[in-house]
């Protein structure tokens, strides 16, 4: 996540105690971990250093990678379907294995709902499924040449400014029709790297930095993060189905003139996970959203404005339990959004706008918004659009859905609204709810 707080402290401490339903029958049901990590490759091949030829990953190995990789210089990096990826630990036990596509890379990772990609714990892929633990794996970044409202072209990706040759690590550009290569059907689990705490400099599960409209991104969940699930800072790409589930900190961060579209989204919490604290506050939002560091206008006239369609954002069942937790959406810094057909439910504050950002500048259609205590928007707040609602009820709407609040049990999301509205369950067998 890119903050802005330069006191800012996040809580570490990760509780992996949680309920094994494996039972239940539901897409969203937690399922036992053999059923997800029997059978991986009993090989292991260590990778390091730079990817400067078209090379692929096989899935009869597991994958090790070893500090950070960086695929660069016209190469593509190909990863079959049902390949599994790991971060090699280092003495202390603590993994840095980054997955780096930069400028001058691709990557052409195309999973399966049967047999996706898998990029999680080392300590799953042991021989023995022991505990996991957010920033096992260093996580996954994407930079391409697209704009990126600064106007410059050698930004330093966050979390990446410590490392050699720091021009490998630089996006933004003119060019809002690069392509990066194929994402689909991919799981990153149990990643994150923190530098510092003061001023915030980590990486997420999946970072895109400057990526243009000409990659594919589908199908991906990122789960039990270390920092956010997804961040975007700038560029164009667009992306479908994505999974955020659990992370420390925000289910999906938007900066630097981000003007993409996502369509069909659901971020889900985990009171059980760890929560990111700014200045001793709770600073976990299911989205949170910036234009820039300053909150003013950007040289390029750029403003972030995610199109987000068909979402869902899915926090817990108590205004005790929502306590962990800031904003379902908190939009800052002269950021919009454009919302239409979202469902939000299970936080204390539905939308938070802050200005100079207004609720004015932003577009609704078709929403749904809870927030527990009367407080679904901060006193001075409007909200209008087509079709929009506020429910201040307590306990929360559950909107149709059978089961929304994962603590409360297996979920079962089977309305048809959100992020199932014209496509029921697609979720289905590539995803995965259990904590170990």
């Amino acid at each position: 996540m890119k903050k802005f707080f330069l006191c800012a402290m996040i809580a570490l401490a990760v509780s992996s105690c949680q309920n094994d339903d494996s039972t239940a029958d539901s897409s969203f049901s937690m399922k036992a971990a053999g059923a997800d990590y029997s059978g991986y490759p009993g090989t292991v091949q260590t990778v390091s250093g730079d990817i400067t030829t078209n090379t692929t990953w096989t899935s009869d190995k597991v994958w090790e990678i070893e500090g950070v990789v960086r695929v660069k210089s016209g190469a593509t990096l190909t990863i079959q379907a049902g390949t599994f990826i790991k971060a090699k630990p280092l003495a202390v036990g603590v993994a840095t294995g980054v997955l780096v596509i930069t400028k001058t890379g691709k990557i052409d990772a195309q999973g399966t709902a049967t047999a996706p990609i898998i990029f999680t714990s080392y300590n799953l892929l042991d021989g023995a499924a022991t505990t996991a633990t957010p920033g096992d794996f260093g996580g996954v970044v994407i930079l391409g040449d697209a704009v990126v409202n600064n106007g410059l072209d050698n930004n330093i990706i966050e979390g990446l400014g410590d490392q050699p040759n720091v021009s490998d690590f630089y996006y933004g550009g003119s060019n809002n029709a690069h392509n990066a290569g194929t994402l689909q059907y991919v799981r990153i689990e149990f990643a994150g790297r923190i530098i510092t705490t003061s001023p915030d400099i980590e990486i997420n599960g999946l970072t895109f930095g400057g990526v243009g409209s000409g990659t594919t991104v589908n199908h991906i969940q990122v789960s039990y993060g270390r920092d956010d699930s997804f961040e975007f800072f700038g560029g164009t790409v667009s992306a479908t189905h994505l999974v955020s589930f659990a992370p420390d900190d925000d289910n999906f961060d938007f900066d630097f003139g981000y003007t993409g579209t996502i369509t069909k989204a659901i971020a889900i919490a985990d009171s059980n996970s760890s929560h990111s604290l700014s200045s001793g506050n709770p600073d976990s939002n299911g989205i949170e959203l910036d234009n820039n560091a300053s909150g003013t206008p950007a040289t390029t006239g750029i403003i972030t404005r995610p199109v987000l369609n068909q979402l869902s954002i899915i926090g817990v069942s108590s205004t005790t339990v929502a306590d962990l937790y800031e904003n379902a959406i908190h939009v800052r810094r002269l950021g919009q959004i454009s919302l239409t057909d979202a469902t939000v439910t299970g936080y204390n504050t539905g939308v938070r706008y802050e200005a100079p950002s207004t609720q004015a500048s932003s577009s609704y259609l078709r929403v749904s918004i809870h927030g527990f205590d009367n407080v679904a928007l901060p006193t001075g707040t409007t909200f209008s659009g087509l079709g929009t609602s506020i429910s201040t009820a307590n306990p929360a709407p559950k909107w149709g859905l059978t089961q929304p609040f994962f603590n409360d049990g297996a979920l079962n999301l089977t309305g048809n609204t959100g992020a199932f509205k014209t496509e029921a369950l697609w979720t289905n067998t590539w995803t995965k709810f259990t904590n170990f």
